[in-house]
Order: structure tokens, then sequence, then C-alpha cells
């Protein structure tokens, strides 16, 4: 059995801590993945993970716009996303396509990082090796770094979301109400209290199967592709497909539950609900009023963001773990020719 020749600690100081994290080990031929949660290996997907969805975000964040826009505005006549882009630009100009796109960036980043490390830590803590990972068992590592994520994170989406359609249905010259993510945890915390920044926590609980099957679907297919391979020997556009494919499943499952969580959030304008509904309660409505079709609202613009995005996010995020990991192979071997 192969034995790694040098282990890398660091120690930062985090306030009154001392966190020890320990690196991956590099032998002559493989990487073997200590059992630690705070590990190098870890961190790296995590950056990676949290780059990769900013890259994803960015290119596709229009689409992003649409699928909100036709999941709150109940008037919106247009019937697909090309129209309803074309209409936004006509109506509002160019620019409206990425209001409140700094925010949502910054949020989007947070969130990736968060669950990123979380399924990547959790993953080395239960298993030091690739061949004991199971689809089983990505599915529930992926469920609970989601339910981290959700309630570490859910603060700055619901901020986001009402960033994202500040202004709509005001005047044309009424200033947003509010000026970034800070202003408007601030500003709901003073005016509404600290619970209305977990609005809508139930359905992103629920909706943690969305990245838990995305993640289970992708982590599958990613194991089938590699059997006899090297990550190096697999194109991007092979896990920008893989990313995809993963994603489409997950969307096509989940979008119902995404809606109803969009509108909790922002706060819906059916006159005849009460504001403070909630999952089972909109839920009934929708389907009472729209009928079943009534829930999917919105998921052509969704597929085909989500999708892109998801997919422009993983290739993105296989790149950098690819690049990082050789560098520290490199690096090793640097090492072991100078002594």
């Amino acid at each position: 059995m192969l034995r790694p020749r040098w282990l890398l600690e660091s120690y930062f100081n985090i306030g009154y801590f001392n966190v020890v994290f320990t690196s991956f080990a590099v032998d002559d031929f493989t990487m073997a993945p200590q059992k630690a949660l705070f590990t190098y290996e870890t961190l790296v997907h995590a950056i990676a993970g949290a780059t990769g969805s900013v890259v994803g975000m960015t290119a596709f964040y229009p689409l992003d716009t649409v699928r909100s826009r036709l999941q709150l505005e109940e008037d919106r006549k247009a019937k697909n996303t090309l129209a309803v882009l074309k209409d936004l630009i006509e109506e509002e100009g160019f620019g409206t396509l990425y209001r409140g796109a700094v925010p949502v960036l910054q949020s989007i980043c947070a969130s990736n990082f968060v669950y990123f490390y979380s399924f990547h830590g959790l993953k080395s803590l239960s298993s030091g090796s690739p061949t004991n990972q199971s689809a089983a068992k990505d599915l529930l590592l992926a469920s609970i770094a989601g339910v981290i994520n959700v309630l570490t994170t859910t603060p700055l989406w619901v901020v986001n979301t009402r960033l994202k359609m500040s202004g709509i249905g005001q005047g044309k010259h009424e200033p947003p109400k509010y000026r970034g993510l800070l202003d408007g945890l601030c500003k709901i915390i003073n005016t509404e209290g600290v619970s209305r920044l977990w609005s809508g926590t139930i359905p992103s609980l629920i909706l943690v199967s969305n990245p838990a099957i995305h993640f289970m679907v992708y982590e599958t297919l990613k194991r089938h592709i590699l059997e006899g391979r090297k990550p190096s020997e697999i194109s991007p556009l092979t896990f920008f497909a893989v990313g995809a494919t993963a994603k489409a499943i997950a969307t096509f499952i989940t979008y119902p539950l995404q809606l109803v969580q969009t509108k909790m959030r922002h706060g819906h304008k059916y006159p005849d609900l009460k504001t403070d509904a909630g999952t089972i309660e909109m839920t009934a409505y929708i389907i009472r009023k729209y009928g079943f079709q009534g829930l999917f609202k919105g998921m052509e613009a969704k597929v085909i963001q989500t999708i892109f995005t998801a997919a422009l996010m993983f290739m993105t995020y296989e790149q950098i773990v690819a690049f990082v990991f050789k560098l520290f192979l490199r690096k090793e071997q640097l090492l072991a020719q100078r002594k």
C-alpha cells in the first residue's frame, strides 16, 4: 500500500479559536484524502464551487430575471423566454436584465461556498476512499449540506428577491427600497422583525431535495465516466453535459416548490389570500385559481437558465479543482527531486 510522504498543516487564527487545516496527502501516484472536516482539499472544492457558480450566474443572469418576473407578475402575457426578454428591454431598458445582479452574485458565491464545503467536508469525514461512495450516500450528504446552507444563507436570498423586484409596479422615479444586501437585512429586521429574514425557510428546506438530487446524479454519472480514467482525460464539455443533465432532472422534480418559495420570499399579490399564508395554503390557492399548470409558471425560463448555469458552474469547478490539485502534485514532485 502506498503511503503519503508528506502532510502539510497550517494554522489559522479565527477569533479566539485556532483551527487546524490538514491538507490532502500526495504520494507518487495518487492523492489520498484525509478524514477531517477542515482540509485544504475541502477548501479547494469550496472555492472552486463558489467561483464556478459566479461564472455561471453572470453568464445567464438575464434568464434568471425572466424567470423571476414570470413567477411574480401575474399580468405578464409573453408566452416564451425570448418574448419576455424583448418586452423587458423595450419597456425598461437593457439594464433591467441585470437588476440586483451584484447582491445575487455575492449571495450565490457565499451559498455555494457553504454548500460545497459542507458536502465535501462531510464526504471526507464519512469515507476516505472514493470507492466507498454511492448514490444513496451522496444523496444523504448533499441533503445535510443543503440544510446547513439553507439555515445560514436564507436571509441573503430573501433580500435578493426583493432587490431584484424593487421598483416593479411603482412609480418610475421612486427610489429603490434597499441600497444593497446589508441595508436590506437591516431594514427588514427593523421594520418586519428578524423572523422575516427566514420567510420561505420551510419550502427552502424541502427544496434541499433539488441540489441533493443534482449532486447525487452528478456524482453518480461522474463516477461512471471516470471508471478506469483520470479526471484530466475527461473533456470540459463532458463535465458541462453531466452538470446540465443532473440539473435538468432535479429542476423538473422540484420546480413547483421553487415557485411557492419565490412568492413567499417576495410577498404575493393575491388580494384574497392572507399575506402570511404558508406553503400548503399558497400551493392550494395557486392550484385552485390557475390549475396545476399554475405551479409551473415560468418553468421554461427556469429550466433554460438553471441548466446552463449549473452546466457552466460544474465545468468551471472541475477545471479549477484539477488545476489546483495538479499544482500540488507538481510541487511534491519537485520536492522529491531535490531530496
